[in-house]
C-alpha cells in the first residue's frame, strides 16, 4: 500500500487546522498495512473535530482491528481549503493512520448520524477517486457501505451504496470480514457474487439487488430482483451489551474536538415511547450495561487518557436502573485513585428521571451544562407526542439543579408538532419563565436557554405518516416565541433553520428519485449542509426542479396507512400495525407508560428478536421512569398503575384533531392549527 504523507505533509501549512489530518491519537490501535488482512476504511462524513467522538466508529474500528484477519484505519471529511488542495494536487481521501488512499482499501465504510451529511458521502466517494454509482464499480474498487441512525431509510443512496448494514454493528462486521477473506483468495471472483453473499447475513441490505415499483407519480414498493434475496431485511441486534465492553481504547484527539471527554455507554435502546424520536424506535429493547462494568470502564479510561470529565452516554441516562448509585461510585472511585475532581456529565436527562439526589452526586465535582427536553410546551402536546412529563416533573427537576448550585439550564424543544396550535407553542415561553423564576429563588442570575427544533418525521416511528410544517410555518412559530420572551430576563431562545428542516424532511423521507437531487446539489457546491453557514436552500429547491419533483409530495403530505413507504423492505424490529395504533393513539391524546415497567405492547422489540430488555436492576429509577399520571379535568392526576391497558382493536381518533390533519400541514393564519 502506498502513502500521501510526502505530497500531503508539505502542504499542510496552507490549511486551517492541520491537526484534523496528522492522526497520532493516544488510543489509535490501527495495523500496518497488510495486503494479507482484510482493510476497512470506516469514515465520518463530517470533519474531525465532529466525527472523531463518534462512538460507534470508534468501536467498530477497534473490533476491526483485533481481529487476525482485518485491518482498519480512519477518514474523515476534509474541510473547503484541504479539499481545494487535495484536488489541486491530486492527493486522494485518505486515512489519516497511514495516509493510505481510500481507493485501496476493500471496505469504504461510512458512519452516517444525520441526513444532510448525504452530500458528504457522495463527496468522499468522489475524492477517494471510487465511481460515484454503485453500478460503475468493479472488482478493483472498494465496496462502499454505510451505516447509523440516518441509514433506515437509505434509499435516496441506493445507487451510491453496495451495502448498507441496518442496527448493531459489532457482529456483522466480523461476518462481512469472514466473507471479504474468503471471496478475496477466488480466481474468478465477481462483484455481483460478492454482493449476493453479502445479502445473506442478518441486517444486511443490498439496494442494487432491490427495485421499486411507482405507479401515478407514487412509490408502490420496493421489491426483490431474485428469488434467494430476502423481501424484508431485519435490523441486527446485539443481546448483550456487556459482551461488548467497547471502546476500550478511547482516541484521545490531537485538537479540541466537540464532546472532548470519556464517553461511556451506560444503556442502548429506549422504551419511553416517544413517538417523534426515531433513535428511541430503531434501538429497541433496552440493554443496559452491568453497573460495575461501567465503573470499570470509567476508572480504566480515565487513567488511560487523562480526562477529568466523563460522560455517560445513552438516549435517556437518567433513565439507567442505578444511575444515582453509579454516578456515586464513579466518584468514589476517583477519589480513592488520587484521580482529583473529575466531572460526570448526563447528557441525555429525562425531567422526571432527574431528582435531587443525581443533581447533589454531580455537584461533587465541577458542573457541566444540564440539558432537559420537555419538547413540547403543554400537557395536551406531550400526551400527543408520548413525552409523559408534567410540568411539576419540570420545575422539580428545575428546581434540584438550581438548588444544588447550577446557573444555567438549557431546555429543548421541537415546533411542527402534530396538531400544534399557537397556544401550545407559546406554553414553551411560559415554562422557560417559570423555570427562570424558579432559578432566581436561589441565583439572581439564572438563566435559561430554549433550544427550538422543528419536527421532522422519520422512518419507523409513529409519525412517519404526518406531513410536517412548512418553513413558513416553523418561521411563523418562532417569531411567536421570540415575541413572547423578548421582555423575559434571563430567557434566551435559538432556533434550528427552518428551511434545513425542509430539506432535512426532503432526504428523511425520499425514495430513490432524490438520488439525483442529492447529487445535483453535491455538484453544485453543496457540502457540509449540517452546517448553518454553508447550507442554501435554493441548491435544493433547483435541484428538485430540475428533477421534475415537488417538495410538497415528499415532505408537507401526510400519508395514508396503506400507501407505500421507501422504507417498507427494510424492519427496525417494529410491528407497522403498532406504529400505526400508536399514530392513532396521538390523534386521540392517548399516552402510554414506559414498557419495562408495564405490561408489553407487543411492539415487536423484544419478540422478533427473542430476547427481553436487559436492565442493570429490576426496580425502576426512583426519578419516575415508570411514566407520568394522566391528566384529570381538575389538574390532578392519575398514578400508571391505575392508567387502562392500551386498548385492542380499532379507534376512533379525537374528531377535532382528525379535522385538523385532514388539511394541509403548510402555512397557516396566526393563530390556526397545523
Amino acid at each position: 500500500m502506498t502513502s500521501v504523507w510526502p505530497q500531503l505533509e508539505p502542504r499542510l501549512a496552507q490549511v486551517q487546522k492541520p491537526a484534523r489530518y496528522i492522526g497520532c491519537e493516544d488510543g489509535a490501535s490501527a495495523k500496518a498495512p497488510d495486503p494479507t488482512l482484510v482493510s476497512w476504511l470506516f469514515t465520518y462524513p463530517d470533519t474531525y473535530e465532529i466525527g472523531l467522538p463518534n462512538q460507534g466508529l470508534q468501536i467498530l474500528y477497534e473490533i476491526a482491528n483485533e481481529r487476525p484477519d482485518a485491518r482498519a484505519d480512519r477518514a474523515y471529511a476534509p474541510w473547503h481549503d484541504m479539499e481545494a488542495v487535495m484536488r489541486a494536487e491530486g492527493i486522494p481521501l485518505f486515512s489519516v493512520e497511514h495516509h493510505t488512499p481510500a481507493d485501496e482499501f476493500d471496505v469504504l465504510a461510512f458512519n452516517i448520524s444525520a441526513e444532510l451529511i448525504y452530500t458528504n458521502v457522495l463527496n468522499c466517494i468522489d475524492l477517494a477517486g471510487i465511481p460515484i454509482l454503485s453500478a460503475d464499480r468493479t472488482v478493483e474498487h472498494p465496496i462502499v457501505m454505510a451505516g447509523g441512525h440516518s441509514t433506515y431509510n437509505p434509499e435516496p443512496l441506493a445507487e451510491y451504496l453496495d451495502v448498507v448494514v441496518l442496527g448493531d454493528g459489532e457482529e456483522v462486521v466480523g461476518e462481512l470480514t469472514e466473507i471479504l477473506s474468503q471471496w478475496r483468495t477466488k480466481p474468478d471472483r465477481s462483484r455481483s457474487d460478492l454482493l449476493r453473499q453479502m445479502c445473506k447475513i442478518e441486517g444486511v441490505y443490498v439496494p442494487s439487488l432491490y427495485e421499486p415499483v411507482y405507479a401515478d407519480g407514487r412509490l408502490v414498493e420496493t421489491r426483490p430482483l431474485f428469488d434467494d434475496v430476502p423481501a424484508r431485511i431485519e435490523k441486527r441486534t446485539i443481546a448483550d451489551l456487556a459482551d461488548w465492553p467497547y471502546p476500550k481504547q478511547q482516541l484521545v484527539p490531537v485538537t479540541e474536538v466537540v464532546h472532548d471527554r470519556l464517553n461511556v455507554e451506560v444503556f442502548r435502546g429506549c422504551t419511553r415511547g416517544c413517538r417523534f424520536c426515531q433513535a428511541g424506535m430503531i434501538t429497541r429493547p433496552v440493554r443496559e450495561r452491568p453497573a460495575d462494568q461501567v465503573r470499570t470502564m470509567v476508572a480504566n479510561g480515565l487513567e488511560r487518557t487523562g480526562y477529568d470529565e466523563v460522560s455517560l452516554t445513552s438516549l435517556s441516562t437518567a433513565d439507567f436502573s442505578s444511575i444515582t448509585e453509579t454516578v456515586g461510585g464513579i466518584m468514589d472511585d476517583a477519589d480513592a485513585c488520587g484521580q482529583g475532581n473529575i466531572s460526570v456529565s448526563l447528557p441525555s436527562l429525562r425531567v422526571d428521571a432527574f431528582g435531587v439526589g443525581i443533581a447533589a452526586q454531580l455537584q461533587r465535582a465541577k458542573r457541566t451544562g444540564l440539558t432537559f427536553a420537555p419538547e413540547a410546551g403543554t400537557w395536551r402536546m406531550r400526551q400527543i407526542i408520548n413525552k409523559l412529563i408534567r410540568e411539576e416533573d419540570l420545575y422539580e427537576a428545575v428546581e434540584a439543579a438550581y438548588s444544588q448550585g447550577w446557573k444555567r439550564v438549557k431546555l429543548y424543544f421541537l415546533i411542527g408538532l402534530p396538531s400544534e396550535t399557537d397556544e401550545d407553542t407559546l406554553g414553551i415561553a411560559e415554562l422557560a419563565k417559570n423555570c427562570v423564576e424558579l432559578g432566581k429563588r436561589h441565583n439572581k442570575r439564572a438563566s435559561v436557554t430554549v433550544s427550538i427544533g422543528g419536527f421532522v418525521p422519520k422512518a419507523f416511528t409513529p409519525f412517519q405518516w404526518f406531513g410536517q410544517n412548512t418553513a413558513g410555518e416553523l418561521q411563523r412559530k418562532v417569531n411567536l416565541l421570540r415575541d413572547a420572551t423578548r421582555r423575559m430576563h434571563g430567557v434566551n431562545i435559538k432556533w434550528h433553520d427552518p428551511a434545513a428542516t425542509t430539506a432535512e424532511g426532503l432526504v428523511s423521507r425520499g425514495d430513490r428519485r432524490l438520488g439525483p437531487v442529492i447529487e445535483d446539489v453535491w455538484r453544485q457546491g453543496g457540502t457540509f449542509q449540517e452546517w448553518s453557514e454553508h447550507f442554501e436552500m435554493d441548491r435544493w429547491t433547483a435541484a428538485m426542479e430540475r428533477a421534475g419533483l415537488a417538495i410538497e409530495d415528499f415532505v408537507y403530505r401526510h400519508r395514508s396507512e396503506t400507501e407505500g413507504m421507501a422504507w417498507d423492505h427494510l424492519s427496525a424490529g417494529l410491528h407497522k400495525d403498532f406504529l400505526w395504533d400508536e399514530w392513532q393513539d396521538a390523534l386521540a391524546e392517548v399516552g402510554l407508560p414506559d414498557c419495562r415497567w408495564t405490561p408489553c405492547y407487543d411492539c415487536g422489540a423484544c419478540t422478533g428478536y427473542g430476547i427481553e430488555h436487559v436492565v442493570a436492576s429490576a426496580v425502576p429509577p426512583a426519578g419516575g421512569s415508570q411514566g407520568t399520571g394522566q391528566e384529570l379535568a381538575g389538574g390532578g392526576s392519575v398514578p400508571v398503575s391505575l392508567m387502562p391497558a392500551k386498548p385492542k382493536g380499532p379507534k376512533s381518533p379525537h374528531p377535532v384533531l382528525s379535522k385538523q390533519l385532514d388539511t394541509q400541514s403548510g402555512d397557516t393564519q396566526s393563530g390556526g392549527t397545523t
